[in-house]
Formats: structure tokens, sequence, C-alpha cells
């Protein structure tokens, strides 16, 4: 069984993908960065924080998994981190940051089986570049209400706004779930996916991967 530590719903469509028999666990952790804490640092910690809060309710036999998604963009002391936006305003300051621009998703995966005291980790990041919308189009979904739980204020997959153009990353990873790194730390831990993962995950998303197999090639 695992227990995942997430309340998302797109981290949760995402694991279904895998075939795996899973329980949610959502958990809350202090989500604030440190001071000068770079964006892997940062869901790193995160991951692993959940990780370990959600092993401590668990009382079956398991592997607990754990995510934290970020968005990065360059800044004057190296990549600035950015959250999810407060309210619509912080949101659009962030999608006009982030408009006509490349900027970095990372998610980090912590895996810690019951009776564990040390979660298997992983990370994942993703260059992901903006199209030029227009303020229109900007305030128009900022309106619908979606970017304001999201890290970035913006989802890859809404369809009325499609924020991406030409990505070359995992999708999955923006989505908030890496699963082929997902996949491939699971099977170290004996917990093989029911289905291929990877033709499972481009259908879902209707998107051409091409990192899919460097990504496996890693798997033991």
């Amino acid at each position: 069984m695992l227990y995942l530590a997430s309340n998302s719903p797109r981290r949760r469509e995402l694991l279904k993908l895998g075939g795996w028999a899973f329980q949610l666990l959502p958990v809350e952790v202090d989500e604030h960065p440190e001071p000068g804490e770079q964006p892997a640092a940062y869901v790193r910690r995160l991951a692993e924080a959940k990780a370990r809060v959600a092993s401590r309710l668990v009382a079956e036999p398991g592997v607990v998994v754990a995510a934290d998604t970020t968005v990065a963009c360059c800044g004057p002391q190296g990549e600035d981190i950015l959250g999810k936006p407060a309210d619509a305003n912080q949101a659009e300051a962030m999608l006009r940051r982030l408009r006509g621009r490349t900027h970095w998703v990372y998610t980090a995966l912590a895996l810690l089986p019951a009776g564990e005291t040390e979660p298997l980790m992983d990370c994942c990041r993703s260059d992901v570049p903006m199209r030029e919308y227009s303020d229109a189009e900007m305030r128009a979904y900022i309106a619908s209400g979606d970017p304001l739980d999201k890290a970035g204020a913006y989802a890859i997959q809404h369809a009325g706004f499609h924020p991406v153009e030409e990505l070359q990353g995992c999708y999955a990873n923006v989505m908030g779930l890496p699963l082929c790194h997902l996949a491939r730390n699971l099977a170290r831990l004996g917990m093989h996916p029911l289905a291929d993962v990877a033709r499972a995950c481009q259908k879902e998303l209707a998107y051409a991967c091409k990192v899919y197999p460097l990504i496996q090639q890693w798997a033991l």
C-alpha cells in the first residue's frame, strides 16, 4: 500500500496511472523558504518533512509518498522561489514576471517505507517556456480562481489559458508528480507499477514526452 501525503487532485490522478493501490494521507507543514534557500533544497526539505509527518500516522505496512513542487525564476541572488499567490494581485505579479520567459519547476519526492527512518529522495527539474499571453487572457484566468492554489500562479494543463509553449521536459513534473522518477524509485523498494507508466502518462496528458527513456535508463 502507498500512502500519498498530499491532498492535490493532480497528484492523485497522476498516481492512479501507475496502477498502485494507495490511500490519501494529506499533511500540513510550514512551507516558508529559509533565508537564501535555493529551490532544489527547498522542495527536498519540504518533501522529506511531509513524509516524516505522514509516516507517524501510518499504522499498517506500506510506503509514504510525499512530494513538493515549486516554480523558480532568475533573481538577483540566483533562483527566486515562487510559491502559491496569496491573492489575485500577487497572482498577476507572478504571471507578468513569467510571461514570455523560461523558468524552472522543481519537484522533490520522498519515499519512506514503514519502519524506516531515512526516506529515499529524488528531485526532478523541468525548463518551462511561457508564451506571450495577453493581459486580457491573464486577467480572465486569474478571475477564474484557478491560480490561487498553484505554485507560480498557473496550471500547465489548464485548457482555457494554456500558458506554456513547446515544453521539452517532464510534463507530469510541472503538474506536481514526475511519474517516471516515482516509478524508478518505487521499483527500488520492490513496488513495480502495474501499468506502463510512460505510455499511460503520455496518453492521459496528450503529450509526446522526449525525456522518459533517459529517466528510465537511470533505474536499477
